[in-house]
């Protein structure tokens, strides 16, 4: 065995001893799936301890201890949000699940509620208790459709057994859960959007404030939380809020879901302590088992198609040289300039046969169609940028049109209702400030990328130079 391959047989048997898993645990479990057997691994647990045992302010505090972030996209503290909901006001309490999950390159709320569907109603149940709600929702989004059943059955199960209905386990307290199927708009991934829809309207972003936790669903305090999000609750009220603190970073802490995709050897669902070196992600067996083909890498987009993508020179290090880890504060590292966000996990990868230009034009397609056009920017703008990334892409660019593109972002972004113009307008600025001379060969080289595989059969970096040698 060579030095290399020794260094890498410790690597990794100290990554696997160091991996701790909170919410795949169990999720190979033979049958995990139905109630017999969750309940026989433990399940249901963290209900008993929370109903009969705790206060609902003493599971807020637990959750504001573990410093768990929202898992959702916007990394809020989970714990603060739910400090904020209206108590004095005696209007009923909702707690929201946002299972929309519509962010392109994100697939880890599916997974958990696909192939271990109680730990969500158990989440859901605790979490309730702590808000004092006694009716919740989840909210899919409609291309969830099996797992919506699979969902339902595991609601009836909870039903049946107890844990959901009136009195539960004796103690006085009452809750209703059910699932709500949206018409599969990324809009509605948005709190507020997600609201009007559950409440039988237009998917539309409400202005704030009011902020849901004062007057949400039906003008009621309300909560919105991620899948992932309310799935960890359970262990930290098992283990406790500090325990969970243990894990991760100082302000990056606990587990991430990661939805790994792109050019990689392994893609799926991987649960990680908050914390490791994007490298050690990217490369290690037990994660994503390096790049495809061994390819070089050149570009990252960490956390879904809505955050500034990077540059093979800014994946492994910051801009200040230190090793780039996939934690809430490394990922932004240098802000935009120079770093990203890790967001809601989507994490894609991308070798050298890739074009950025088409990239972007992909995301700046789905923007466009999924702009619900209340807001004169953003329904305009992601117009303006599809259009015109199409234009290059195809070869008919102007050079004039790379600085229009910026403009047009930046006119989007921070003068929209809600983030999706932001979503909308950070790809496209990204791109141009990573890769502008790929832009600027597209403009001036257009019978080389009218073959859609221009850089498979010639990857960028071997015609690069012919940007600088090119005259306007």
């Amino acid at each position: 065995m060579t030095i290399a391959a020794q260094e890498k047989s410790i690597y990794i048997s100290t990554l696997i001893t160091m991996s701790k898993k909170i919410l795949l645990d169990k999720i190979n479990v033979p049958g995990i799936r139905t109630y017999e057997v969750y309940r026989k691994e433990g399940g249901y647990a963290s209900v008993e301890k929370a109903l009969k045992t705790m206060t609902p302010d003493e599971i807020v505090n637990e959750v504001k201890t573990s410093g768990l972030k929202g898992r959702g996209g916007a990394g809020f503290p989970m714990g603060m949000k739910w400090s904020f909901i209206d108590k004095k006001s005696g209007k009923p309490r909702h707690l929201v699940c946002n299972a929309d999950e519509s962010e392109p390159g994100t697939f880890k709320d599916r997974y958990l509620m696909e192939f271990i569907p109680h730990l969500l109603v158990e989440g859901m149940i605790v979490s309730s208790f702590a808000l004092e709600a006694n009716l919740s929702y989840i909210y899919i989004r409609g291309e969830y459709m099996w797992v919506y059943k699979i969902l339902e059955k595991a609601i009836k199960e909870a039903y049946a057994a107890g844990w959901l209905g009136k009195n539960i386990l004796g103690t006085g307290y009452d809750l209703d859960l059910h699932v709500h199927v949206g018409a599969g708009a990324y809009i509605c991934g948005e709190e507020t959007a997600l609201i009007e829809s559950l409440e039988g309207k237009r998917g539309n972003p409400r202005i704030k404030p009011p902020f849901p936790a004062i007057s949400g669903l039906w003008q009621n305090p309300t909560v919105v939380n991620n899948v992932e999000s309310i799935s960890a609750v359970p262990w930290m009220i098992l283990n406790g809020g500090a325990e969970y603190a243990k894990i991760g970073t100082e302000k990056s802490t606990g587990t991430k879901l990661i939805s790994a995709s792109g050019h990689i050897k392994k893609p799926g669902v991987y649960e990680i302590e908050l914390g490791i070196s994007v490298y050690d992600f990217i490369n290690s067996d037990e994660y994503c088992g390096g790049m495809l083909d061994d390819r070089p890498l050149k570009a990252l987009v960490p956390g879904g198609s809505s955050v500034p993508i990077l540059p093979a020179h800014l994946i492994y290090k910051t801009a200040n040289g230190e090793d780039r880890l996939m934690s809430y504060e490394s990922m932004s590292d240098g802000g935009f300039a120079s770093g990203s966000m890790i967001g809601s996990g989507g994490f894609i990868v991308y070798n050298d046969t890739t074009c950025i230009v088409r990239n972007t034009w992909n995301f700046s397609r789905f923007y466009h169609h999924e702009s619900c056009g209340q807001c004169s920017p953003c329904r305009e703008g992601t117009g303006w940028l599809e259009k015109v990334l199409h234009r290059i892409e195809t070869g008919h660019g102007r050079e004039e049109d790379i600085d229009l593109l910026w403009s047009i972002q930046a006119k989007i972004e921070g003068n929209t209702i809600c983030p999706l113009g932001d979503a909308a307008a950070w790809p496209v600025a990204a791109a141009i400030r990573h890769f502008r001379d790929e832009f600027e060969y597209h403009v001036r080289f257009p019978e080389k990328i009218k073959d859609r595989n221009h850089f498979v059969h010639e990857p960028f970096e071997k015609v690069k130079h012919l940007v600088s040698k090119a005259t306007v």
